[in-house]
């Protein structure tokens, strides 16, 4: 519950608690805080044991824990019934990240992937290189447009 408080600052809520309630009611505040939390737990288990009661004896296997979405895609990428690995397996981003650029530029995918598999580009583009459209050249003016 309290993983994340370090040593440090363990001792600095002691150290405030103490300040703030004295250290003649601090063991009647400790008493009540924990007989609180005893409480709120004792009310949450017997509201999930209400809820798969209601569900029925289908979801007696269910976990609460499943309704937080990264545990549940968590169990499913676990879970390979979906077939997900073969899926990500077959993604070779490098090679779909070519293609687009391809497009972008408007070469033919064919001839820069020989000439990547050939190792010379290795999927780079020529920053060297002038476009093929000089920006000399404005478009027509479109009166209406503006």
């Amino acid at each position: 519950m309290f993983n994340d408080i370090g040593p440090l600052e363990l001792v600095t809520l002691i150290v405030l608690a103490v300040l703030v309630f004295g250290p003649d009611k601090l063991p009647k505040v400790i008493q009540d805080v924990t007989r609180t939390i005893r409480k709120i737990r004792e009310f949450s288990e017997s509201a999930k044991q209400d809820i798969r009661q209601e569900l029925g004896p289908e979801f007696k296997d269910f976990e609460f824990e499943d309704l937080n979405p990264k545990t549940f895609i968590r169990k499913q990428l676990d879970n390979d019934d979906l077939g997900l690995k073969e899926i990500r397996n077959g993604f070779d981003l490098k090679k779909e990240m070519a293609e687009v650029t391809d497009a972008v530029h408007g070469r033919d995918p064919e001839s820069s992937s020989s000439s990547s598999s050939s190792g010379s580009s290795g999927g780079s583009v020529d920053m060297t290189k002038k476009p093929e459209n000089p920006r000399d050249e404005r478009p027509p003016y479109d009166a209406d447009a503006t």
